[in-house]
């Protein structure tokens, strides 16, 4: 729930990206990039994740450039990262390998 989630340390961050191939840092965000093999395939992912987002009442920035994705995300209300970015990442990137596969 947002509003209850506690930032991470600058440790708890570069831990998690380790469980998160393709996702960095970028300030008190986190990033990813993916190109899908066609348009509809990108805009089904966004579909998937605005689903699992809703759920989870904690929803990423997303750019779409053709069969481009680029996810941020970040606690906005806490001004940082949270397990709620970290878990929200990986479900992104469960989301984009089904695609990609």
């Amino acid at each position: 729930m947002p509003g209850m989630a506690e930032l991470l340390n600058d440790d708890a961050v570069t831990e998690a990206l380790r469980g998160l191939p393709g996702w960095e840092r970028d300030g008190n965000t986190i990033v990813h990039s993916a190109k899908l093999p066609s348009f509809p395939a990108a805009i089904a992912v966004v579909d998937r994740v605005a689903e699992l987002a809703e759920r989870a009442n904690h929803h990423p920035d997303i750019d779409i450039r053709w069969r481009t994705l680029t996810f941020r995300c970040s606690t906005h209300s806490e001004g940082g990262i949270t397990d709620l970015d970290i878990a929200l990442a990986a479900q992104i990137s469960e989301q984009i390998r089904s695609a990609q596969s």
